[in-house]
């Protein structure tokens, strides 16, 4: 089995900062991608920011220059620091993880349970 858990959001005035982590532990070989998504109230999920093996990022317009993605392979962990938050920030976002599991060999996507970011003043 492998579990993805995310922490890290919360109320914040905008112009703050927040920083997101998504963490999997379980039956796992080797993680490949790692994202984040986020949907607003009303809205369809969408792609914020990903990172691949070898570190390469990307992210969505709305996002850059805001937002950095970063990984940490020993811990399995993927990061979203959030800075310059603006309102229409304000979503769950959900990290969705890439892995093989050990046994089987299998690659499969995993999404984390959604944690709520909130930027009002």
């Amino acid at each position: 089995q492998v579990q993805v858990v995310e922490s890290g959001g919360g109320v914040v005035h905008p112009g703050g900062s927040l920083r997101l982590s998504c963490a999997a532990s379980g039956n796992i070989f080797s993680i490949n991608t790692m994202g984040w998504y986020r949907q607003a109230p009303g809205k369809e999920r969408e792609l914020v920011a990903g990172i691949i093996s070898g570190d390469t990022t990307n992210y969505e317009d709305p996002v850059k220059g805001r937002f950095t993605i970063a990984r940490d392979n020993a811990k399995n962990t993927v990061y979203l620091q959030m800075n310059s938050l603006k309102p229409e920030d304000t979503a769950v976002y959900y990290c969705k993880i890439r892995l093989v599991t050990l046994l089987p060999l299998v690659e499969n996507e995993y999404w984390g349970q959604g944690t709520q970011v909130t930027v009002s003043s």
